[in-house]
């Protein structure tokens, strides 16, 4: 095995990134000017009231959500411990990089999914790429986006984006595909298009399981928080970095039960928005 001559691959890939750099650096450019500008849109969309105003109305959307008073105290007693134990403005920037993730994977992903949906050969080719971003080590997807953006928050919005989209498009075309065929063919009898079809019937039903898809999405964006820190992206995993480094427990502490809480808040609120579609 000595005598043959090893591939190059990580040669081919640094050139294949240095191509796209030297390439596309323009458009890299824009995009990480609109992808700072979203978070930073989201983060004084929260910030014009005080933080006692934003938990209330959080708490209300919560209600709106779910119905259910025990899920709002719950979201409310949730953030007010959030904001007594000093977490508040980590917990804005993790939110406003947790929803600009997961809005560009849900922009992203759900065309791609429904493309999937209609198209079998689509489908195989979009799989193993999702199957390669789902098993590829998160900190790898860290390396290009510094190369591409430079360190802060858009690195770290990129890498969430390519680890948190998977499930979308999964979900997106699994629904689809799991609409009873009879509906369909009652569609094709009276005569609808594929358009028509896809978004009268099939896009209707399938809309519990990609909320489940984007729901899936938003736990792994979160997930991402403290690896984004490594490359400067603000937030909850700043201090919890910062802790495993200073081995500060206390502190580290703090830092995950806030992740935690803004997690089960997100996730309940996705998994409210799914049984209210089905109900309808």
């Amino acid at each position: 095995m000595n005598n043959i001559p090893k591939i190059p691959l990580g040669e081919w890939v640094d050139n294949f990134v240095s191509y796209l750099n030297d390439t596309l650096g323009g458009l890299f450019n824009f995009m990480s000017l609109i992808i700072d500008g979203i978070v930073n849109f989201i983060v004084t969309l929260l910030t014009i009231l005080p933080p006692l105003g934003v938990i209330v109305i959080i708490a209300g959307l919560a209600w709106l959500v779910s119905r259910k008073w025990s899920f709002a105290i719950l979201s409310l007693v949730g953030l007010l411990f959030i904001y007594n134990i000093g977490y508040w403005d980590q917990t804005i920037d993790t939110l406003a990089l947790v929803l600009t993730s997961v809005f560009i994977s849900v922009i992203i992903g759900v065309p791609l999914g429904i493309w999937s949906s209609q198209s079998d050969k689509v489908s195989r080719v979009i799989t193993p790429i999702l199957d390669f971003m789902q098993t590829m080590p998160a900190f790898v997807y860290l390396i290009p986006a510094i190369f591409f953006f430079g360190i802060g928050v858009v690195p770290g919005v990129i890498s969430s984006v390519i680890f948190a989209m998977p499930p979308t498009i999964r979900l997106t075309n699994l629904g689809i595909r799991q609409v009873p065929e009879d509906l369909v063919e009652a569609a094709n009898a009276f005569g609808s298009t594929t358009k028509q079809k896809l978004y009268k019937v099939q896009l209707p039903l399938a809309t519990k399981t990609m909320l489940a898809g984007i729901n899936q999405s938003i736990m792994l964006a979160l997930s991402m928080v403290v690896i984004a820190s490594l490359v400067g992206a603000p937030g909850l995993g700043v201090d919890v970095f910062r802790a495993v480094s200073r081995l500060e427990v206390g502190i580290g502490f703090e830092a995950g039960i806030s992740i935690v809480i803004l997690a089960i808040i997100l996730d309940r609120m996705t998994q409210y928005l799914g049984v209210k579609r089905q109900n309808r």
